[in-house]
């Protein structure tokens, strides 16, 4: 199958944009939790698990017993039966009663649990204690991988607010007089920013920097906890952000930096050629030429398979996009721009995927 590259040039290099607190952070204590289950999935169309999988049928009895029903896990040949484990996400401040969604997969040799119903299974956090319980019919969507993210195959589904939250996770945040706000990504500028911003927006001290990714706040008397963690997510700063070059190995996607630079580096990889150097004019091209343009400062050698740019000028993304146009695959393309952050003409980091 023949992929195809996709070059998306973002504008998030060192770029300084105005973003809110609330987005650029998390309050520590305000968490998720992750739940976790194991429970039996009836009514499926001969599609269950067979009796290979003798923990299903183990199950199976074991369900049957609380019922006064005592039978030998040998003697149960059903097929309508999946074993699967269930998963949720309890947000924080969940009540009681809260419905959350679950999803289930299925952990045994079944063929497929589309149309079954999830018999009620307790859903414990990593404390082992039970926080909702679930229980509904299976809905599968996407099996053909088309699904608008929806799971696409029949061995996993969801089950759309299909588990009642039982118990609470307990965190008193109203009579707190102190918080502590982590960033998403660690800067030392952003966190002496919003420091500032804080103190001279509340007229006192009311936050410390304490290190590139944390800052302790107090709450000022004249407002609650509550009241005080709103206005701040509130307000704006200029948010500075990390070069970056994200890079998908799977798919051959590549996300740069609009003006990511590329400092001058000759490497050959395989036919190809790249060249940046400090010449401040670029050679005439003649009529005929094999050399053609890409912009301003960058050309391309089709018969010798160069790339051929100015310092000062070189990009990320015209880098690609010159080497899509040589003809380069994706994954030339990746190795070549590893090479180049390895031989240190790239100074943003690089991330695979």
């Amino acid at each position: 199958m023949r992929r195809t590259l996709f070059i998306l040039s973002l504008f998030f290099p060192l770029l300084v944009h105005a973003v809110k607190i609330k987005d650029i952070s998390n309050i520590i204590g305000v968490r998720d939790n992750q739940l976790i289950g194991y429970g039996l999935i009836v009514g499926l169309n001969k599609t269950g698990d067979g009796t290979t999988s003798k923990f299903t049928l183990q199950t199976i009895a074991n369900m049957l017993q609380t019922m006064n029903i005592k039978l030998d896990p040998k003697d149960i040949k059903s097929k309508n039966v999946a074993a699967v484990m269930v998963t949720a996400t309890l947000p924080p401040f969940a009540r009681q009663g809260d419905k959350i969604d679950v999803v289930v997969s299925s952990i045994g040799d079944a063929k497929s649990i589309e149309g079954g119903t999830l018999l009620m299974t307790p859903l414990k956090g990593v404390d082992g204690r039970i926080y909702a319980l679930a229980q509904g019919s299976v809905t599968i969507g996407g099996r053909n991988g088309r699904g608008g993210g929806a799971l696409n195959h029949a061995t996993a589904g969801r089950i759309p607010a299909g588990a009642l939250v039982e118990q609470e996770v307990h965190f008193n945040l109203y009579s707190q007089k102190n918080a502590t706000l982590s960033l998403k990504e660690s800067n030392f500028k952003n966190a002496v920013t919003i420091q500032n911003i804080l103190n001279r927006f509340y007229k006192e001290r009311v936050a410390v920097a304490i290190d590139a990714r944390t800052i302790r706040l107090k709450k000022p008397e004249k407002l609650s906890m509550i009241e005080f963690l709103a206005s701040i997510g509130e307000l704006s700063i200029d948010y500075s952000s990390k070069d970056k070059i994200v890079i998908d190995e799977r798919t051959g996607t590549i996300v740069s930096g609009i003006d990511i630079q590329v400092e001058p580096v000759m490497i050959t990889h395989g036919d190809i050629t790249i060249k940046i150097n400090r010449q401040k004019i670029m050679p005439s091209i003649e009529k005929g030429s094999s050399v053609v343009p890409m912009g301003k400062d960058i050309q391309i050698d089709r018969n010798n398979g160069e790339v051929l740019a100015k310092e000062g000028a070189t990009t990320v993304a015209n880098i690609a996009r010159s080497l899509k146009k040589l003809g380069a695959k994706p994954k030339d393309i990746i190795s070549i721009l590893e090479a180049m952050k390895s031989a240190g003409a790239i100074h943003a980091d690089l991330q695979i995927i």
